[in-house]
């Protein structure tokens, strides 16, 4: 009854961790990826607003166009394109619903996308849903996890139709340099390939470091489809709001797709993104200086505890830390932490084979959580390793 390829997706490991700390009363929860701010009071209002008006039927399939010109404007603002609310912009169920209308809208079976691994495993299942091939390209800790262009540009071949940019990564934290975006841009148009941009983490971002977005190179805009959310940037994951912007045939068939999907984004989310677009930015400024806070404490008590290790994240709210050292798998360290201190973190490996060796803790939850968390694991590690 069940499809070959439904059977070929696999649980999250994320969320599989998360129902195994269930068993326990009160455990300190390091896993999910949610800002722990709820949306600022005008978006909440706006919600409201728009459902005590009646603004609560089917909109266009791509989104109200008072939200498409907000969206336009805006990235006319943050990355000095011109992008046509009518033509080139569609709002989708979240970011995620964006990524698998656009992977289902270019691949034909056995089509290739390029992933840099670690990366997020929807990535990897959702290519496999649109009948693609996911081909995983390393990035290392010794390099900041930067992408590798050279490997990325060898990984190409006739079957390659897109590689999917993740700036800054989930689980890593590393920003890609405007240099990566540079050289890669130039094997791309060679190749006559499209680039994928993850856009979610950009307004998270640390200490001096930049976003760059692939969209920006000279020659690339017509080559990338942006992928954003208003999950993260203003703790809306509850409102599945998200939007796509790129080439119009890309995207009137992302619409298309959209049409015999879900048909339209809820109404009153969409108003609700209307005003988290004209905010005056103060509710994310205060939500990045706390993550800020939360990761500058992760880093020194990380450098406290014997056998771990970790790359300073230049933004997104995780810390991807490096376990090698203790002899224990990803999965075993992240199981056996919970068994023996009710600390739920990610393993490594729910973000493809090459992050073996790593856990990831997600630091968008209270500083309480967070001081209970590393002082568990410190308790840990020198019990079991010392």
């Amino acid at each position: 009854m069940i499809s070959e390829n439904t059977k070929s997706i696999q649980n999250s490991k994320i969320r599989d961790m998360f129902h195994l700390a269930l068993q326990y009363e009160n455990p300190v929860n390091l896993t999910i990826g949610e800002p722990d701010f709820s949306a600022s009071d005008d978006v909440a209002k706006a919600a409201c607003k728009a459902i005590i008006e009646g603004k609560t039927k089917y909109s266009e399939n791509a989104g109200i166009l008072l939200l498409r010109e907000k969206i336009s404007r805006y990235l006319e603002k943050e990355l000095n394109l011109n992008y046509d609310s009518e033509k080139e912009i569609t709002v989708t169920p979240g970011a995620m619903g964006g990524l698998f209308q656009t992977l289902k809208t270019i691949l034909n079976p056995g089509d290739e996308v390029i992933v840099n691994e670690p990366c997020w495993t929807n990535y990897i299942q959702q290519i496999t849903m649109c009948g693609g091939a996911p081909i995983s390209v390393g990035t290392k800790a010794e390099n900041g996890f930067s992408i590798d262009v050279r490997a990325i540009s060898e990984a190409i071949n006739k079957k390659t139709k897109a590689i999917i940019l993740n700036s800054p990564c989930n689980p890593t934290g590393n920003i890609i340099s405007r240099r990566d975006l540079k050289e890669l841009a130039a094997i791309v148009r060679e190749k006559n390939i499209l680039v994928i941009s993850d856009e979610v983490y950009k307004h998270i971002c640390f200490d001096e470091s930049k976003f760059n977005s692939m969209a920006t190179i000279p020659g690339m805009k017509e080559r990338t489809v942006v992928i954003d959310s208003f999950s993260k940037s203003y703790a809306m994951t509850g409102f599945r709001i998200g939007y796509v912007a790129g080439p119009e045939e890309v995207i009137s068939n992302i619409t298309k797709l959209q049409e015999n999907i879900s048909a339209c984004v809820s109404m009153p989310s969409q108003y609700a993104a209307v005003a988290a677009l004209d905010n005056d930015g103060r509710h994310l400024n205060r939500m990045v200086q706390t993550y800020k806070l939360r990761r500058d404490y992760i880093m020194k008590k990380t450098e406290e505890i014997p056998f771990i290790s970790c790359s300073l994240p230049k933004g997104t709210f995780y810390a991807f830390i490096d376990i090698h050292n203790t002899g224990m798998s990803s999965e075993e360290f992240a199981i056996e932490l919970l068994k023996d201190k009710q600390i739920v973190v990610v393993p490594g490996t729910a973000f493809g084979e090459k992050g073996e060796g790593y856990i990831r803790l997600s630091f968008a939850t209270s500083m309480k959580n967070i001081e209970l968390g590393m002082e568990g694991m410190k308790a840990f590690v020198i019990e079991n390793f010392a």
